[in-house]
């Protein structure tokens, strides 16, 4: 197996390292650029506090990979998903209340003027089958008037990115929009920089990115970053083993017990055909006489 050279962005540690930090700002700036609209591009970004108190003790706090406001004063919430959860929709429309809230002000005056709140999330599965979203690997959700298909409001983005989707070659690479996706999918597996990725933004993304760079300190943050990580899918792939285990097991015994009913009744059956009692016969073929009732109906459609 090949050395790993580049940090793998799909870890706490790498993540954070690649696009948050001052001197990798460069990188998200350009990265969001590719993914947002038009009219939303960034010039600016400032990294803020990534934990967000609740508003009372007993309430949930959260904390964000990365959280950062940009030169209007907008939110982006962005957020690195390595394993399928079920309602990872509702996680970030719960993300997105708390920077709803923030934006509250004190005393009667306030419009309910809202700076627009994005939450982006880079996820390592595949959404749900049931949303039905089709082959597109980039999803961009609002509120919605649902008859005529047209946003109520702008101010709530979730944009979901389906990273896996994602099979293009260096050669295939056409814009840089294809260039982030195919490194947020291989980077950890690459000897080398591919000559699709020359420019100067990537020289400085790659030279980040080299693990044998990193300081000592950080290298072993890295360690523990990619053994958590490890764990964490080791635990999952045990989970599913299990389960298909225990499926099987299920499965079988289910069987024998359809098997061993069946001769139950088929006994109980030719018992009473031969004149013993049901009270008798389900003494006999130890089941409840109710269900030798059942078996005696079923016989005589």
């Amino acid at each position: 197996m090949p050395k790993e050279i580049y940090i793998d962005p799909f870890t706490d540690f790498g993540f954070k390292k690649l696009f948050g930090e001052e001197e990798s700002k460069e990188h998200l700036i350009d990265f969001l650029n590719q993914i947002l609209p038009k009219k939303d591009l960034i010039s600016h970004l400032q990294y803020g506090q990534n934990k967000h108190l609740p508003k009372t003790a007993l309430d949930r706090k959260a904390i964000f990979d990365l959280y950062c406001t940009n030169q209007s004063g907008e939110h982006f919430i962005i957020e690195l998903q390595r394993a399928t959860q079920m309602h990872i929709i509702d996680r970030s429309i719960h993300y997105s209340s708390f920077l709803i809230q923030q934006q509250g002000r004190k005393g009667k005056n306030w419009n309910y003027q809202l700076q627009k709140v994005y939450v982006i999330s880079i996820l390592d599965f595949l959404l749900e089958k049931r949303l039905k979203l089709g082959n597109d690997l980039i999803h961009h959700g609002q509120i919605m008037e649902i008859h005529q298909h047209q946003p109520l409001s702008n101010k709530l983005n979730y944009i979901f990115i389906e990273v896996p989707k994602f099979n293009k070659v260096p050669a295939e690479l056409k814009n840089r929009k294809d260039q982030w996706l195919f490194l947020l999918k291989n980077l950890p597996n690459l000897q080398k920089r591919p000559k699709a990725l020359q420019e100067r933004i990537f020289q400085r993304f790659f030279d980040r990115a080299k693990i044998a760079k990193l300081p000592p300190e950080e290298a072993e943050k890295y360690i523990i970053a990619k053994g958590k990580m490890g764990d964490y899918k080791n635990t999952l792939d045990y989970r599913e083993a299990k389960g298909r285990k225990e499926g099987k097991i299920e499965g079988k015994l289910e069987g024998r017990i359809e098997g061993k009913l069946e001769e139950k009744e088929n006994l109980a059956l030719k018992l009473h055909g031969k004149g013993f009692p049901v009270k008798e016969i389900a003494e006999m073929v130890e089941v409840n006489p109710a269900e030798i009732e059942k078996w005696l109906k079923s016989s005589k459609k």
